[in-house]
């Protein structure tokens, strides 16, 4: 009987910890960011339409492992960056790991998804930047030649490539803010300026002296 009670109190012991466990803190921040992780997962692959089940689940895989693989490189290097930011040296070596996980990734939805698919995750997990922040420069500058309007998008793909290994939304959108300065700096390299700078400097030049 006494062997009986004991076993009883470890069980109820191990419900305890395990109850205490699933209730923390920890696993319900879990518990919300894979939540998150497979919304967002879930509209990428609306978006996609994939008919093949195969295909879908496999791509549906590469993209939860891409998140978790993030958050786990940022939660482990952020900080070393941060402490390393004046050693160039330090700040490459700490982010070639992150390359390669940029790669690997790629590599695998390359296996189920077609170049104009891959750039249709791309833009998801960027918010659809890409577009968003080109549709704004077409409507700054109506007049672009065709080559400068290859190098703004250039420009912004560029940054959606390093924006896709963001660690949070506001790393992302900054990632996109420098690229606007990259992109004003080469148009004005250029000597070519927006409606609004041109509209300006025309009410400027042509307003009567004081």
């Amino acid at each position: 009987m006494k062997n009986k009670l004991c076993l009883l109190a470890a069980v109820f012991s191990a419900i305890a910890i395990f109850a205490a466990d699933t209730n923390s803190p920890t696993a319900e921040t879990e518990s919300k960011y894979s939540a998150a992780i497979e919304g967002r997962t879930a509209d990428i692959l609306k978006i996609l339409a994939l008919t093949d089940a195969d295909k879908s689940a496999k791509v549906h895989d590469a993209i939860i492992a891409q998140y978790r693989a993030l958050k786990a490189w940022h939660d482990e290097h952020d900080a070393k960056l941060k402490g390393t930011k004046a050693d160039t040296n330090a700040v490459v070596r700490i982010r070639a790991s992150l390359k390669a996980l940029h790669a690997d990734f790629l590599a695998r939805l390359a296996e189920n998804l077609s170049p104009e698919q891959i750039e249709q995750v791309k833009d998801k997990m960027t918010y659809g930047k890409v577009q968003f922040t080109f549709a704004g420069y077409m409507a700054a500058y109506p007049n672009l030649g065709e080559e400068h309007k290859q190098k703004i998008l250039e420009l912004l793909k560029q940054a959606r490539e390093e924006a896709m290994d963001g660690g949070s939304a506001a790393e992302k959108t900054a990632v996109f803010t420098k690229c606007k300065g990259k992109i004003n700096n080469y148009l004005s390299k250029q000597g070519i300026h927006s409606e609004k700078v041109k509209a300006t400097t025309a009410a400027t030049n042509s307003a009567p002296a004081q």
